[in-house]
């Protein structure tokens, strides 16, 4: 057994802390996962998640838990977005409870909730502008953007 360091106690308190956000090999492959979820889309004056929408989040919510477990400081924001029927005030609130019924379903597939923060656009960042029930199902959705890191 070798001998004891006189400063052994006090070497633990030396040692490199894990890392909070990730390398940008990591965030590459996390950017990727985002690219790859498709929106979760919602039908009309709804905040349930329909079973397409829980296929899309099920796909990488898997791997995308299993890195963001190793950077807690890092974050994931759901956004939520509503066709332009409605007022605005009910398209915040719609939009903020389609992105809770996401953040949610991600909370249980075991990713932590201090990760994921919720933002509601309601009708303002439209992806498209016709007015028709396919354009207006487009914008019924939530959307995931990776938080970036801060300025050093």
């Amino acid at each position: 057994r070798p001998p004891r360091s006189p400063l052994f106690p006090y070497t633990t308190l030396f040692r490199s802390p894990a890392p909070a956000y990730p390398p940008p090999q990591t965030r590459a492959r996390i950017d990727q996962l985002l690219a790859n979820i498709e929106d979760a889309y919602f039908d009309y004056d709804r905040a349930t998640l329909r079973p397409d929408a829980l296929k899309a989040l099920q796909a990488d919510a898997t791997e995308l838990r299993d890195i963001l477990k190793n950077y807690p400081s890092f974050k994931l924001t759901v956004e939520g977005h509503c066709d332009e029927r409605g007022s605005a005030e009910y398209n915040v609130a719609l939009g903020a409870q389609r992105a809770s019924a996401a953040k949610n379903f991600l909370v249980q597939a075991g990713i932590p909730s201090a990760q994921l923060d919720v933002v509601s656009y309601g009708n303002e960042r439209p992806v498209c502008t016709e007015h028709t029930e396919d354009c207006w199902q487009r914008n019924r959705r939530v959307h995931f953007v990776a938080m970036a890191p801060p300025a050093n």
